[in-house]
C-alpha cells in the first residue's frame, strides 16, 4: 500500500539459573513496533526480545579531510530514509538466514539515517533493528527509529495521535518519555516524527509542538528529533515544501528550539526562500533536508539541481533523500543491488572523482563528502559486505548456510572505485564466492600487463604512524605471484603514495604479507591503496584479497578474556529435530569486537552458527545432527585485533529421538481413467523410508517419496503411506481418497466470476469481487485490515469439488512476507451449515494448491486467522479458485 500525499510509506514493523526445556514456547525474536498503547506498557523487562535489540556499538567519530571530486561539500548535510528491511514486522533482531539483503553499504556519503518504517497495518513506532543500528555506528552515521502517523485513507487514527499527546497533570508526556527511554535503551539516536493523519485542529499543533518541545528539554545531548513537513500551524496536513510561516513552529519558536531539523516535503523547485526562513528564525538553514522521491525511479529521478545547489554558490539548505532503498527493492541479485547503489552514489561512471560525466544523474559523491571513521589502530577489513553464501573464519568455511548479519559488516571502501591506470584499468568488486572472513573478499581481476598497470586506492583514513605500526594483507590467487604493491599516503601529501612490494607466492591460498612502517614514524597514513602491474601480460589475472589491516606490532597480543556465567535457557523443540535456544553470558570487560558462537559436531568439527557485539544470541531452528542426545556450544570472545579467546561451552539436551509421522498431499484427487496423478510425501522430516500402498493403482505399491499413478478403471480408491525409521512406523490412510471419473476432463474453476461477499474490506477497490475475477495483479485483490476475516463465494449451484488454489500477496507481485500464514477453507450446501475441508496453519508459498477428497457444495468460504507472515494485520487475497465439475 501506498501513500502519494507526502510520504510513500514502506510496505505494512542474565538469568543466573538454568531453565529446564520446555516444547515449542520460543520464538525468533524480531524487532520491536508498536502501536501508542503497547509503547506506552513497554519495558525492557516485560519485553523478553528486547536484551536482542540493543546495540551495543557506540558511535563513531569520522571527518572529511579531503575530497577527490572538487564538487563535494560539507556544509550542506544528507540524511537518507530507508527501508533497511523490507517490512515493518517479522524482522529477525540480530540478522536473517538470507543472502540476498539490504545491507547498504555507502555510509560514507549519509550525515543522518532514517530506519523508515511503520504501517497502519502493523505498528506506527519503530526503532531500528540492532545490526542496523551496529553497522551505522560504526561508519560514524547517527540513526533515527520512525514514528509515522499514516492518513486516514491508509489506516490513520486520531486516536494514535491523542494517545502520543496525552499529558500527565504535571505537564509531562508519558509517551515523549518512553521514546527516549526506547532510544536510550536500544542504543539508537533519536527519533523521526511523522505526522499525517488529518482532522487536527490548531489545539492539536499546539500540543503536538509542546511534545516536540518536551523531547528537547528531556533528551540526552547527542539524541536528534527530525520534523517532517506536513502539520501546519491550523493543525491540518498541508505539505509546504519550503520552511514557511506556517510550519516553522515545529522547528524553532522564538529562542526556542523545537526540532533538530526539519525535512521538507518534495514538492519544491528552489529552496531560496527555506533558506531565508531558517536564517529569519535564527537556525542554520541546513538544519532543513530539501526532500526528494527516489523510491520509484532512482537514478531516473528528475531532480532540480540547481534549486538546492546553485552553480558557483554555496548550498541552499540541506538534502533528504527518501527511499535509496530502490536498489535493493528493484534488484534480483545482490550483484545488481550493488551495481545500482554505485550507480546511484558514484554515478554510472564508476568513479567518484568523474560524476560529471554521469549525465543528469551525476551521483550523491558529485554534492556530498566522503567521511572516514577510520582514525585509530588498529584499523582491520576483511571486505565483509555483512552477508554471505557461507561463513568463513580465517581462510576456511565454517558454515555453509546463507546469512546475513549487518553487525558484522566491515567499514568498505571509501571510493568505488578509484582507479588509475594509462591502460584498461583492472576490474575491482566484491566476490561473493571467496571470503576470508564473513562472506566475501576484494576481487581484482582482468587482462594485466605493463599498460594496463592499475593503481586502486581504496580508503580515507587518518592513521597515526608509530614505531611499531605495521600495515598487512592478505591475499589468494593463481597467479606465479602477486603482481601487487601496497600504496599509503600521508596526510601532508595525500596525493603522493609510497609503495610496498608483496612478494610472497600465494599457490591459490591465503597468504599474508607484512610491512613494517617504522619508516613514516609520526606521519598521519591518509590512503591506503593496492597497485598491479606485470611485465609479463596475464590474459586472466585474479586475485582476492581477504584481509587489510594496520596495526602496532608490539600491541598487547593476547587473547581476550573468555565469556563467564553462560547459560543455554528457554530450549524448545520442533518435531525434536529442531531447536530454539536463547544463550546469554556475562559480557566482557575491554576491547570486544565480538562475540562468536559455534557448535560442536558429533565429527569432532566446529561449525559457526552466528556473531553479534551484544552479551545475548538467539538459535533459530538448529539442526540436530543425526541423532545426538546432547549438543555442546561454544562461545569465544574476538578482540578489535580479531585475536580470539578460549572457548565457554554450554550443553543442552535433545528429547528423544522422535518416531515418523507419516502425511501426504496429491496434485489433484479427481482424474480420468489413465490419467497420470502424482503424490508426494509431507511425512515428518524424522522419516527414513516410506511405503505407499494404492488400492486399484498402477503401481499398487511403491518406495518413491513422490510416485505417479495411474488409475485403469472408474471408481473411489484409498491411499495408503506408512513412513518409517529406526524408532517406529506411521500409517496413514485416507479412505475414498481418489475418483476416477470419465467426467473429470470437465473440471474447472467453477468460482471464476461467481458471486463473492466478505467480512470487510480495505476500499471499494479492494472487495471481495476481486478475488474471483482471474486477474491477479497489483490492483485486483480482496484486501480486509484485522484477523479473522473471511470471504465466502457463492456458485449458484452445487459442483463436485476436489481442489482449492490460493493467490496469496506475493503472487500479485507483493513482498512474501504478506502471504497468508494461517487460514481455513469450509464447504456449505446451503451457506448456514459449514464442514471444514481444509486447515492450513504455517503457509508461507505465494500459491498454495489443496486437493481435497470429492465434496459436493454450492459454498465455499475462506476463513484468515493469520493474515501474514509477521505483525501485518492486511488480509492480501488475489485469487480463490476452486476446482470442480
Amino acid at each position: 500500500m501506498k501513500i502519494r500525499n507526502g510520504f510513500i510509506t514502506v510496505l505494512f514493523g542474565l538469568l543466573c539459573i538454568f531453565l529446564l526445556p520446555s516444547i515449542g514456547l520460543a520464538k525468533q525474536p524480531e524487532s520491536s513496533y508498536w502501536y501508542p498503547d503497547a509503547l506506552l506498557n513497554w519495558s525492557p523487562e516485560n519485553d523478553p526480545d528486547a536484551v536482542y535489540n540493543k546495540s551495543t556499538v557506540p558511535l563513531a567519530e569520522r571527518e572529511v579531510l579531503f575530497n577527490v571530486n572538487e564538487t563535494a561539500q560539507s556544509e550542506a548535510k544528507l540524511v537518507a530514509l530507508s527501508a533497511l528491511n523490507p517490512n515493518t514486522s517479522g524482522v529477525p533482531s540480530q540478522g536473517g538466514n538470507k543472502f540476498f539483503a539490504n545491507t547498504f553499504s555507502y555510509w560514507q556519503y549519509v550525515d543522518l539515517m532514517v530506519y523508515w518504517a511503520g504501517s497502519a497495518g502493523e505498528g506506527i513506532i519503530t526503532p531500528p533493528s540492532a545490526d542496523v543500528i551496529d553497522a551505522s555506528h560504526k561508519n560514524g552515521v547517527p540513526i533515527l527509529g520512525n514514528v509515522f502517523f499514516p492518513p486516514k485513507v491508509y489506516g490513520g487514527q486520531a486516536e494514535w495521535v491523542n494517545q502520543m499527546l496525552t499529558q500527565r497533570e504535571d505537564g509531562s508526556f508519558p509517551a515523549a518519555d518512553k521514546l527516549l527511554e526506547v532510544a536510550e535503551y536500544y542504543g539508537f539516536d533519536g527519533w523521526f516524527i511523522n505526522q499525517e493523519t488529518e482532522g487536527g485542529n490548531a489545539a492539536t499543533a499546539q500540543k503536538m509542538k509542546e511534545f516536540l518541545k518536551y523531547l528537547q528539554d528531556h533528551k540526552k545531548e547527542n539524541m536528534h528529533i527530525m520534523w517532517y513537513d506536513s502539520m501546519v500551524e491550523n493543525g491540518s496536513i498541508s505539505w509546504q515544501n519550503h520552511l514557511t510561516d506556517q510550519n516553522k513552529m515545529f522547528l524553532q519558536e522564538g529562542n526556542e528550539r523545537i526540532s533538530d531539523s526539519m525535512f521538507l516535503n518534495f514538492w519544491w523547485t528552489n529552496q531560496q526562500s527555506s533558506q531565508n526562513k531558517a536564517l529569519e528564525v535564527g537556525r542554520s538553514p541546513y538544519d532543513l533536508y530539501a526532500g526528494i522521491d527516489v523510491e520509484a525511479n532512482g537514478t531516473n529521478t528528475s531532480v532540480r539541481w540547481n534549486g538546492l545547489f546553485p552553480e558557483g554558490q554555496k548550498p541552499l539548505t540541506s538534502m533528504g533523500i527518501y527511499r535509496p532503498d530502490w536498489a535493493f527493492k528493484t534488484a534480483n541479485s545482490n550483484e545488481e543491488f550493488y551495481q545500482k547503489e554505485q550507480e546511484f552514489w558514484t554515478g554510472k561512471a564508476g568513479d567518484p572523482r568523474k560524476t560529471n560525466e554521469n549525465g543528469n544523474w551525476k551521483g550523491l559523491a558529485h554534492y556530498f563528502s566522503a567521511k572516514t571513521t577510520i582514525q585509530e589502530l588498529p584499523f582491520i577489513t576483511h571486505f565483509n559486505t555483512g552477508s554471505g553464501k557461507f561463513f568463513a573464519v580465517d581462510g576456511e568455511i565454517k558454515s555453509k548456510s546463507e546469512w546475513n548479519n549487518r553487525s558484522l559488516q566491515d567499514i568498505l571502501p571509501t571510493w568505488r572505485w578509484v582507479k588509475d591506470s594509462k591502460g584498461k584499468a583492472l576490474d575491482v568488486d566484491f566476490d561473493w564466492d571467496t571470503a576470508y572472513f564473513g562472506g566475501s573478499s576484494l576481487k581484482i581481476s582482468g587482462k594485466l600487463s605493463k599498460e594496463n598497470a592499475t593503481h586502486v586506492k581504496l580508503y580515507k583514513t587518518k592513521l597515526p604512524v608509530e614505531k611499531d605500526t605495521e600495515i598487512s594483507i592478505t591475499y589468494k590467487t593463481d597467479a606465479k605471484k602477486p603482481n601487487m604493491k601496497i600504496g599509503v599516503s600521508f596526510l601532508n601529501q595525500p596525493d603522493q603514495f609510497v609503495f610496498f612490494d608483496v612478494k610472497k607466492k600465494s599457490k591459490n591460498q591465503w597468504t599474508e604479507e607484512t610491512i613494517k612502517l617504522h619508516k613514516y614514524k609520526g606521519k598521519e597514513i591518509a590512503t591506503i591503496s593496492l597497485f598491479f602491474e606485470s611485465n609479463e601480460e596475464l590474459a586472466d589475472y585474479q586475485i582476492n584479497i581477504g584481509e587489510l589491516k594496520v596495526t602496532k606490532k608490539n600491541a598487547d597480543k593476547k587473547a581476550p578474556k573468555a565469556v563467564t556465567n553462560v547459560l543455554a535457557k528457554n530450549t524448545s523443540f520442533t518435531e525434536g529435530l529442531y531447536a530454539d535456544v536463547e544463550v546469554a553470558w556475562e559480557p566482557v570487560a575491554g576491547d570486544v569486537l565480538h562475540y562468536e558462537i559455534y557448535r560442536s559436531l558429533p565429527n569432532g568439527e566446529k561449525e559457526f552458527i552466528g556473531a553479534v557485539p551484544n552479551h545475548a544470541y538467539y538459535l533459530s531452528d538448529l539442526r540436530r545432527s543425526g541423532k545426538e542426545t546432547k549438543t555442546t556450544l561454544e562461545i569465544v570472545t574476538v578482540n578489535q585485533e580479531y585475536i580470539r579467546s578460549k572457548a565457554t561451552r554450554v550443553t543442552f539436551e535433545w528429547p528423544p529421538y522422535p518416531q515418523p509421522k507419516g502425511e501426504f498431499s496429491v496434485s489433484q484427487t479427481v482424474a480420468a481413467p489413465g490419467e497420470e496423478i502424482q503424490f508426494f510425501n509431507k511425512s515428518s522430516e524424522a522419516t527414513e523410508e516410506v511405503e505407499w500402498q494404492f488400492e486399484g493403482g498402477s503401481p499398487s505399491v511403491s518406495n518413491e517419496n513422490n510416485p505417479v499413478v495411474t488409475y485403469d478403471k472408474e471408481g473411489v480408491y484409498s491411499v495408503t503411506l506408512i513412513a518409517k525409521n529406526s524408532e517406529g512406523e506411521h500409517v496413514v490412510t485416507k479412505e475414498g481418497f481418489i475418483t476416477i471419473d470419465k467426467d473429470a476432463k470437465n473440471i474447472t474453476n467453477v468460482a471464476l466470476n461467481k458471486s463473492a461477499t466478505a467480512s470487510g474490506q480495505c476500499a471499494s477497490s479492494e472487495g471481495p469481487k476481486y478475488a474471483i475475477d482471474g486477474i491477479v495483479t497489483d490492483n485486483s485483490k480482496w484486501c480486509a485490515i484485522g484477523a479473522n476475516h473471511w470471504l465466502m463465494v457463492d456458485f449458484g449451484e452445487a459442483f463436485t469439488l476436489s481442489k482449492f488454489v490460493i493467490k496469496h500477496a506475493e503472487a500479485g507481485g507483493e513482498p512474501g512476507a504478506f502471504n497468508t500464514k494461517a487460514f481455513t477453507i469450509e464447504v456449505s450446501m446451503d451457506g448456514e451449515i459449514w464442514t471444514n475441508a481444509v486447515t492450513v496453519t504455517d503457509n508461507t508459498a505465494a500459491i498454495s494448491e489443496h486437493s481435497i477428497p470429492t465434496t459436493e457444495a454450492r459454498y465455499i468460504r475462506l476463513a484468515v486467522q493469520q493474515p501474514t507472515q509477521g505483525g501485518d494485520q492486511a488480509t492480501r487475497i488475489f485469487e480463490v479458485e476452486a476446482y470442480g465439475y
